[in-house]
């Protein structure tokens, strides 16, 4: 509890620019510039969890000073005993706070708050590759719906024994790419393939990107740099889904980045997604420059964003998973292929946040 003066000293200049900041999100002059006003709020809530983590904390070092000076004054056996009982449960608070409000006190990655590009593609593997991206897709879906996320389908391809060889889907909610980034890298399958008719073990790979969603404001986006193709959407082995030119592809020129979405029916529709994703990956040919710029500096990133990286390993016969970043292992494969990947994005979250501790030196 030697740090309580440093704590409180941080806390005051927070507090005021906590006051500034919801004084400033209130203006109508700064709603108008929309970038500001969302960079705002980004900070605003980040200094909300901070004051309301620091009013607890004070809070608790008054009961930690109230029951100091009970057993220093007391004589009633049986108030010193109750003293002696909240010294001790304050000082275990007190440092788990203190703990918190280090954390807390990292600047947040702004791109946490935004929703997120998610992209699948089966790797090394073939047909069981694609089965298995296929099974990859599905654990976020559940692992979407148990956050009450909105994960809606921009393109895909099909394997042809099942599964994807490619899929593509936005995933819209609460700090989704600050919970899903840690999911970017190669997962490696071991199991069985269901193509396979001797019973051997294969080993399998599919790769995982997630890329940070472009707001509007973020990409300045001129027509003059844009392709435009339709073309009537496909379904598995080629089949048309529908008569009508309703799939689009875009090619964006100075980068020759190209994206298609034929999901919907609608052509107006499939543009404004395809345009979405165009934002996204143009956008992240920078969001890559400063992520190799971070993991540079850190001897253990686990949101590189690396595409190359083996992150981990599901072992369908011991029913085990390994996520190597951490060495973190798991004996529930079942439930984890379910959409139950909570406790290690926290784990992986854990690390992160003490390599950027250590960074700032807090």
């Amino acid at each position: 509890m030697a740090d309580n003066n440093s704590l409180l000293e941080k806390y005051e200049g927070i507090k005021i620019r906590f006051d500034e900041v919801s004084q400033q999100i209130s203006d109508p002059d700064v709603m108008k510039d929309m970038k500001r006003y969302v960079r705002l709020n980004q900070d605003y809530k980040q200094l909300d969890s901070l004051v309301k983590s620091f009013k607890r904390y004070q809070n608790l070092l008054k009961n930690f000073a109230d029951a100091r000076e009970i057993l220093d004054n007391e004589t009633d056996e049986d108030l010193r005993e109750m003293a002696r009982e909240e010294l001790e449960n304050s000082e275990k608070q007190i440092k788990e706070h203190e703990n918190e409000i280090r954390f807390l006190l990292v600047p947040a990655d702004p791109e946490d708050s935004k929703n997120a590009i998610l992209e699948i593609r089966g790797g090394t593997g073939g047909d069981e590759a694609a089965i298995f991206a296929g099974d990859l897709f599905r654990m976020y879906t559940k692992f979407c719906d148990r956050k009450g996320w909105k994960i809606e389908l921009t393109s895909s391809t099909e394997g042809t024994s099942g599964g994807f060889k490619e899929i593509v889907a936005k995933v819209s909610g609460e700090n989704v790419y600050g919970i899903l980034k840690f999911e970017s890298g190669v997962h490696r399958v071991q199991r069985v393939p269901q193509t396979e008719t001797q019973g051997r073990i294969h080993t399998s790979a599919s790769t995982v990107a997630v890329l940070p969603e472009a707001e509007e404001f973020d990409i300045d986006l001129r027509e003059s740099d844009i392709r435009k193709d339709t073309y009537c959407s496909s379904g598995p082995g080629g089949q048309s889904v529908n008569t009508t030119y309703s799939a689009i592809r875009l090619t964006h020129m100075p980068t020759g980045i190209v994206v298609t979405c034929q999901d919907e029916k609608s052509q107006i529709k499939n543009l404004s997604k395809a345009m979405g994703e165009l934002r996204t990956r143009i956008y992240n040919l920078e969001h890559q420059k400063y992520l190799d710029d971070i993991a540079s500096r850190r001897k253990t990133m686990v949101s590189t964003g690396d595409r190359s990286a083996k992150i981990r390993t599901y072992n369908y016969p011991q029913g085990r998973m390994t996520d190597h970043r951490i060495g973190f292992t798991v004996y529930n494969l079942p439930a984890i292929m379910d959409g139950d990947i909570e406790e290690i994005i926290e784990k992986l979250s854990v690390e992160e946040n003490t390599e950027r501790l250590k960074e700032t030196e807090l």
